[in-house]
């Protein structure tokens, strides 16, 4: 078995510690030794984009709020599926994130930080969302729907933050929620604040193996 190397660590404001590894030509990411993402599991990640760009249709002018950035899959997605008219801001807590993406996984960025179309701003999303104007606003900053990456997140999924996230909605426009598993109480709570929800599930690899990951994609009534 290959050994893994650590390439790189951060300190998540308000979090824990956030590690990098590279086993091979792949990457992981752990916090807390719980691993967060891995370069082998993008199905699901780009699934996101790919998915709500699906649920949007061919709107010009559309403008998009990723949060965060991760290992740049849902970004790469987004912009495969936008047009050139679009606008894709990425909200990435941690700024070392975007330095590993151009540094040791740079391989991976193909072009995409780079795109005329991508905004990077190192930002809370939260803030991001509260700008509101958004057309789709694609959520994966935790394992799922509660503060896994630091306790404060958990605001983003309370009833305040859902309300906050239905507000900050184009008219037409989709919120959607990435998790590594089902969360009945979260979906009762997407109704609740008034989202039509439409829960998918999708699979953690690009080939369509690996573990079930869920998807929310929730529309205002």
């Amino acid at each position: 078995m290959i050994p893994r190397e650590r390439i790189a660590s951060a300190r998540i404001p308000g979090g824990g510690e956030m590690i990098l590894y590279r086993r091979g030509g792949d990457h992981l990411i752990l916090v807390d030794r719980e691993e967060l993402m891995s370069s082998r599991m993008s199905g699901s990640e780009e699934a996101l984009a790919t998915m709500t760009a699906e649920r949007l249709g061919p709107k010009k002018g559309q403008r998009w709020l990723i949060g965060g950035y991760g290992m740049g899959f849902t970004l790469r997605a987004a912009l495969r599926s936008l047009p050139k008219d679009a606008e894709v801001v990425v909200a990435e807590l941690v700024p070392e994130i975007v330095d590993w993406a151009r540094g040791p996984m740079a391989d991976m960025t193909a072009g995409s930080l780079d795109d005329k179309r991508t905004h990077i701003v190192i930002d809370d999303v939260a803030n991001g969302i509260a700008q509101g104007g958004w057309d789709a606003i694609l959520l994966d900053v935790d394992n799922g729907p509660d503060g896994l990456v630091r306790a404060e997140n958990d605001r983003l999924y309370n009833e305040a933050g859902l309300s906050l996230l239905k507000r900050a909605l184009r008219p037409g426009g989709v919120a959607a929620i990435w998790s590594a598993a089902k969360d009945p109480a979260f979906t009762r709570r997407l109704v609740s604040a008034g989202f039509r929800v439409d829960e998918v599930g999708v699979r953690a690899r690009s080939n369509g193996k690996g573990p079930h990951h869920t998807i929310w994609f929730a529309k205002a009534r």
